[in-house]
């Protein structure tokens, strides 16, 4: 027995991949998982260590600050500020999550009334829309197109459907399609969200997966960014941290209260050893960062090459660990990727995951180690290349 609104989000993606992927496993089959976005590289040593000196301190052994502890909220504040010349209050600008997922899905229910909407992107990040209905909202898909780069047309978003928003999602660099978004376009959202009284939230995971001297800007660079949005950032992707589940909401003080207002009643923070190591990684040594991008670089340049030579055009993204590829032939995303799976074992996301601009697409990892990045390529071109 379940509740109607799980019939309305249907399965998570991801999960459903994992299922696949263990019946195939069942069978005896080798399969390499070229689907999901998790990091396989070491979480800095230096991480490590600041995670093991609190966790044997008694006192982080208790319950934490609701909204994160001190330290790791000022080491947030000066992040931002050297990063991207933002200047927060940590106090009341910054809120530490247990995970950006958490505070991404949180947050329409700490701003929705029943029945109002948000502007989710299609396709996009599944936890925007699900987020919604599961706060009683209505999901409005927005079309991010290959012609436009990816980006939201938001001019040609109705009124009547704008009367009824409350939430605008954005997501750059994104997820899945690796576009990338300039200063300009941020300064043309905001003043669209203030002309249309809509709080943006912009989920920022990807900014330091980037390559090429390219450096994506914060969407809070934009002039009255704060007046009217948020954004959330995620230590997982950045620091290879995605199983410590720590991330963060800044900006816009009064939707950070209310986000904080709701996770009172809902958890209680993240154990102060983790915000101990993510103090660490914020205010540590950006090497190790540095030397993991370019090794996804070099995995992003293989896999684009191969990719090419099969004449699948591939493109060849500035940011993220994804590739956003058209399926060859005209095919429909998610028969090419059962077709590969059956075929070589590899298993790819098919793009309808992401809604329904996503169709005729699908999504490759290049968090595999490099030998099973490197067979799972070779076994795409023993059984594609002559096609």
């Amino acid at each position: 027995m379940e509740a109607d609104r799980l019939a309305r989000i249907g399965a998570y993606l991801f999960a459903d991949l994992d299922r696949k992927q263990e019946a195939l496993q069942a069978r005896g089959i080798d399969v390499i998982n070229l689907g999901i976005g998790d990091p396989d590289l070491p979480t800095p040593e230096h991480i490590i260590e600041a995670l093991a000196r609190a966790a044997r301190d008694p006192r982080t052994h208790r319950y934490p600050s609701y909204g994160g502890e001190r330290d790791f909220r000022e080491a947030v504040a000066a992040w931002y500020q050297q990063r991207f010349t933002v200047r927060l209050d940590p106090q009341t600008e910054v809120l530490a999550l247990i995970g950006s997922k958490e505070g991404l899905a949180h947050l329409p229910w700490a701003l929705l009334n029943p029945g109002e909407g948000t502007l989710v992107p299609d396709p996009g990040y599944p936890v925007y829309r699900a987020a919604t209905i599961l706060a009683d909202g209505e999901p409005v898909p927005v079309p991010l197109l290959a012609q436009r780069g990816f980006l939201p047309d938001l001019g040609a978003v109705p009124p009547e459907t704008l009367q009824r928003a409350r939430i605008l999602f954005l997501n750059y660099p994104n997820n899945p399609t690796a576009a990338t978004a300039s200063l300009g376009f941020f300064q043309e959202a905001v003043e669209f969200a203030r002309r249309w009284g809509l709080v943006i939230a912009h989920d920022n995971s990807y900014s330091e997966i980037a390559y090429d001297g390219y450096r994506p800007p914060s969407f809070l660079q934009a002039d009255g960014a704060r007046d009217v949005g948020v954004e959330f950032h995620s230590l997982s992707k950045t620091f290879c941290m995605t199983g410590w589940r720590i991330g963060v909401a800044v900006g816009r003080a009064d939707v950070i209260a209310a986000l904080g207002r709701l996770k009172t009643n809902l958890d209680s923070g993240i154990f102060r050893a983790v915000q101990a190591a993510g103090t660490a990684a914020l205010t540590g040594p950006q090497e190790p960062l540095r030397e993991r991008v370019e090794i996804y670089r070099r995995r992003r340049d293989r896999v684009v090459e191969t990719l090419a030579r099969l004449g699948w055009r591939p493109p060849r993204p500035q940011a993220t660990f994804y590739i956003w590829l058209e399926a060859p032939g005209g095919r429909r995303g998610v028969d090419f990727a059962g077709d590969v799976l059956e075929r070589t074992g590899v298993v790819i996301t098919p793009g309808r995951g992401y809604g329904a601009q996503g169709e005729r697409y699908v999504r490759l990892s290049l968090t595999t180690p490099d030998d099973r990045l490197d067979e799972a390529l070779d076994r795409i071109s023993r059984v594609f290349g002559g096609e």
